[in-house]
């Protein structure tokens, strides 16, 4: 891999995400040919942590019908959830806080 861009392709926005975030568990979508050591090296240089445990999984496209009745899939990726060091956060949204 060249850079720590190209191993860590966005942060994963959805609900469970966000309660994972409050045990330390920050989700990623990651390269798919990214080994949990790249992925744990990528987020300590990105993000100045350190990480304590990777977790990986392999998201499998979904079958959509496109266009008449054309069956077709959703593209395929690769999840990463980073447990980082106690105490340690990632702001990934800056300082937003959530709409009441």
């Amino acid at each position: 891999m060249n850079s720590v861009y190209d191993v860590i392709i966005r942060p994963i926005v959805s609900e469970r995400s966000f309660d994972l975030m409050e045990q330390g568990k920050y989700t990623f979508e990651v390269a798919k040919n990214a080994p949990k050591e790249e992925i744990a090296d990528a987020v300590e240089k990105l993000f100045n942590v350190h990480v304590v445990k990777v977790n990986t999984m392999n998201v499998s496209g979904k079958k959509k019908r496109v266009r008449y009745q054309t069956p077709g899939t959703t593209r395929s990726w690769k999840k990463a959830v980073v447990t980082l060091a106690a105490g340690e956060t990632i702001e990934i949204f800056g300082n937003q806080q959530a709409a009441e």
